[in-house]
């Protein structure tokens, strides 16, 4: 089943959390991790920056998500 990315953007930026997906050519050329995910704003601590690079938009959810969940967000599956 896709994941709704735009959903789940928009649902964290309706909680007050700035969500950022990002394609990097040059890690995508080197054949390395090039997508980043990462989610800041004023419902987290300071000390709190949920962010991960991955291989793919699925792989930076799957490790963001549940982590967000714990920290009380809520978004569609």
């Amino acid at each position: 089943m896709p994941v709704d990315v735009v959903a789940i953007m928009e649902a964290l930026a309706e909680q007050g959390v700035t969500a950022l997906f990002k394609a990097d050519a040059e890690r995508m050329a080197e054949r390395g991790k090039p997508w980043t995910f990462v989610a800041s704003g004023a419902p987290l601590r300071e000390d709190v920056l949920v962010r991960t690079d991955a291989a793919s938009v699925e792989q930076c959810l799957a490790v963001c998500l549940p982590r967000l969940r714990e920290l009380g967000f809520w978004f569609p599956e």
